[in-house]
């Protein structure tokens, strides 16, 4: 269990993971993550509720909150009331369809988005990305003063994604993240526990 003071999300990408990818985010579960965003855009409709369905079941018995992303109908046959959405499908949404969700969390990129995506009903922000990493070579990162900016400008929480790891963790926090997102080091380590450990204030 991470002993950080602040909140450590996990997403997902399966194809970083060498072995079974559900005895992974069950690891992760156990190991006390704040919750698993099952990100895998890429899959169509009925194989994301295949793999929704074997999260939940590794999320379940740990108490573990699992998001699901992009797919809105397959959260709502699975009666999963938590969603993360890129910002240009979030803004595209019908308000209606909104009320459904208990928890939207929006991943923008840039103040303009951050202060649309509260005013219309986002429950949290992902901003990113914030320092370099190999999801996004081709893109320099945004950086700490793009972090700040938005937690300044929003009242609603605000995670900090993209090449975050144990020594820069601290920094989000302190330009005022509620917590920080992690894909590349927990889709590949095979000791989550040992590995948010590090994760210390």
């Amino acid at each position: 269990m991470t002993m950080s003071m602040y909140k450590i999300f996990c997403v997902t990408n399966r194809r970083l993971v060498e072995g079974d990818f559900s005895g992974q985010l069950e690891r992760i579960a156990k190991a006390g993550v704040s919750g698993i965003i099952l990100r895998e855009k890429d899959l169509r409709q009925p194989e994301y509720e295949n793999l929704a369905e074997q999260a939940r079941a590794a999320c379940d018995p740990y108490g573990t909150l699992l998001i699901l992303h992009t797919f809105t109908d397959v959260a709502r046959r699975l009666g999963i009331r938590r969603i993360h959405l890129p910002y240009p499908v979030f803004d595209a949404m019908e308000p209606g369809d909104r009320v459904w969700f208990d928890q939207i969390g929006v991943s923008v990129h840039s103040l303009q988005e951050a202060r649309n995506a509260e005013q219309t009903g986002a429950s949290y922000l992902s901003a990113g990305h914030i320092y370099e990493t190999d999801c996004k070579k081709d893109l320099p990162p945004r950086g700490l003063s793009f972090l700040a900016e938005v937690c300044r400008s929003v009242s609603i929480p605000v995670y900090a994604i993209g090449g975050i790891h144990p020594q820069n963790a601290k920094s989000c926090i302190e330009a005022g993240a509620e917590g920080v997102c992690l894909m590349s080091p927990l889709m590949r380590t095979k000791d989550p526990e040992k590995y948010l450990e590090e994760f210390t204030d």
